[in-house]
C-alpha cells in the first residue's frame, strides 16, 4: 500500500532539511519528498500542524526477555516503544540467560519478527555471563547481528579485560558501551550522596563512583583506540571529562537519560521507589551540567535506560527496592517539555539525539528522512498536552518517576517500515 503524509513540517537533522513537505511511502521505503508530491490510490495521512521526523531510536532498553517476562517482554516492550514514538530500540544483554552467544541473539531477532511491532537490535555482552572475567565471543556475536557490546548493569572491573574488549571490538567496528561504576565506592548506596541522603538517613552513592570509572575507561579508550560509549551520564564531572576527552581526539560518545535532566535527588524525599535508579538522581548543579552537555554536543544521545520492574518489587522499603525506571512512553514528551520548550535544544538538535546519532553509533541504516531510506517515521504534535498515567502504559510495568506529570508534546503516529503501528496513542 502507498502512504502519503501530507502537509507536515519535515525535519531531517542529517541533511538540515526543515520545511513543509509531503512524503510518499511505497513498499516500506520513502520514494518522494516535496511540497507537490502526490500519488493516485495512496492512503492519505493528513499531517498539517504536525512534525514528521526520522523514526526515534532508543539505544538503551531492558526488554527482560528471556528470563523476566513478568516485568517486560519483547511484545510489551515494543508496544511501549511504538506508543512513545520509537521505531527501533537496542536491547541490553542482562537477560537470563545473558545475550553472550549466537543462540540468544538469534532468539531476540526471531521473537521480534513474530511479535514485535518495532525493530529490535540486540546488544551483546562484553564478558561471558556478565561476570567480568572472560571476554564473550565478540566476533561470533557480531556475525549473529549484535550492534554493540556492554555489560550494562555491571561495570567491567578488571581493567585488562576492558582494554581487550575495546581492542577486539575495534576489529569488528563495534562500540563498547560502558556502565561506569566503582562498586566499592558505591557500596550499599541507594541514592546520591549529599544533602538529601543525609536528611533521609539513606546510604549514599557519591558522584565519584561514576567519575572514577569514567576516567579509567577514557584512559583505556585512548590507549586502545577503541570506540567507547559511556551510558547514562549523570554527573557534572563526567560531562567535563568527556568534553575534554573529545577535545583530545579520544574516540568517545555518550548518552544521558530524561530523568537526569528532569529530576534531582530531591525527588527521593518521599521515599518514592520510582525515583530509585542507577546511577541515582543527582543535584541541581549536575542537572544544569547535563543540559549544557546536551547543548554543546558533549552528550551525543538521549536514551531511556528503560528498566521495568513489577509493582510487587517496587512497593517495598526504599533500601531494598530494585534500581530502575521505565521511560519509553514518556521520553519524547520530556525532551520537548524540558529541552525544546526551555530553549536548551532546537527541535532538530533534540531529534538528532534520539534518531541520527544513535543510528550512527550503532551502525544501523536508520535515523534519516530521504528518498530511498526506510520509511521509519515519527509524527509529532509539539503542542499536545498529556498527563502521565500508570494505567495507560503499554509496558507491563509502571515504575515511572513522572506519574501525574503534565507534559507538552507527544508522538501522534509511529510508522515502521511503511506500516502505521501507532495512531493517537493507540497501538494498531
Amino acid at each position: 500500500m502507498k502512504l502519503l503524509i501530507k502537509g507536515s513540517r519535515l525535519i531531517d537533522p542529517d541533511s538540515g532539511y526543515d520545511d513543509i513537505s509531503n512524503i510518499l511511502i511505497e513498499r516500506g521505503k520513502i520514494t518522494a519528498i516535496g511540497r507537490k508530491v502526490s500519488a493516485k490510490g495512496a492512503k492519505v495521512i493528513e499531517a498539517e500542524g504536525k512534525i514528521a521526523v526520522p523514526g526515534l531510536i532508543d539505544m538503551h532498553v531492558h526488554l527482560r526477555e528471556p528470563g523476566r517476562e513478568d516485568e517486560e517482554t519483547i511484545l510489551s516492550g515494543t508496544r511501549a516503544a511504538g506508543r512513545g514514538g520509537f521505531t527501533a530500540i537496542a536491547c541490553m544483554p542482562n537477560t537470563d540467560p545473558v545475550i553472550d552467544n549466537q543462540g540468544i541473539v538469534k532468539f531476540i531477532y526471531s521473537q521480534t519478527e513474530k511479535v514485535g511491532i518495532v525493530s529490535v537490535f540486540p546488544i551483546g555482552s562484553i564478558t561471558k555471563g556478565l561476570r567480568g572475567e572472560e571476554l564473550a565471543e565478540i566476533g561470533e556475536l557480531k556475525e549473529a547481528g549484535v550492534v554493540g557490546i556492554s555489560d550494562d548493569g555491571k561495570p567491567v572491573e578488571n581493567s585488562e579485560v576492558m582494554r581487550r574488549a575495546l581492542e577486539y571490538a575495534k576489529m569488528f567496528d563495534l562500540v563498547v558501551i560502558s556502565h561506569c561504576e566503582d562498586k566499592d565506592l558505591k557500596g550499599e548506596g541507594v541514592m546520591h550522596e549529599g544533602y538529601y541522603s543525609t536528611l533521609l538517613g539513606l546510604p549514599g552513592i557519591p558522584a565519584a563512583a561514576e567519575e572514577v570509572m569514567v576516567a579509567r575507561d577514557l584512559g583505556l579508550a585512548e590507549l586502545s583506540g577503541g570506540w567507547l560509549h559511556i551510558a547514562h551520564v549523570s554527573t557534572a564531572g563526567t560531562v567535563e571529562m568527556i568534553r575534554q576527552a573529545k577535545s583530545r581526539g579520544i574516540r568517545v560518545t555518550c548518552e544521558t537519560a530524561p530523568h537526569y535532566f528532569s529530576l534531582t535527588d530531591e525527588a527521593v524525599k518521599d521515599f518514592d521507589t520510582n525515583a530509585k535508579m542507577n546511577p541515582p538522581l543527582r543535584t541541581e548543579e549536575d542537572v544544569e551540567a547535563i543540559k549544557e552537555g546536551l547543548k554543546d554536543g558533549t552528550i551525543d544521545v538521549i536514551a531511556t535506560d528503560h528498566a521495568p520492574h513489577t509493582s510487587v518489587e517496587k512497593e517495598v522499603e526504599y533500601t531494598i527496592a530494585p534500581f530502575g525506571v521505565i521511560g519509553l512512553e514518556t521520553a519524547l514528551s520530556l525532551i520537548i517539555t524540558k529541552l525544546v520548550k526551555e530553549d536548551i535544544l532546537t527541535l532538530s538538535q533534540a531529534i538528532a539525539k534520539v534518531s541520527l546519532n544513535p543510528a550512527k553509533i550503532l551502525r544501523i541504516d536508520k535515523g534519516i528522512l530521504k528518498v530511498g531510506a526506510d520509511a521509519d517515521i515519527t509524527i509529532i504534535d509539539p503542542d499536545r498536552e498529556i498527563i502521565v498515567e500508570s494505567g495507560a502504559f503499554e509496558s507491563k510495568s509502571s515504575n515511572s518517576p513522572f506519574l501525574d506529570w503534565k507534559l507538552k508534546g507527544a508522538a501522534t503516529m509511529t510508522i515502521v517500515g511503511g506500516r502505521v503501528v501507532m495512531k493517537e496513542g493507540r497501538i494498531l
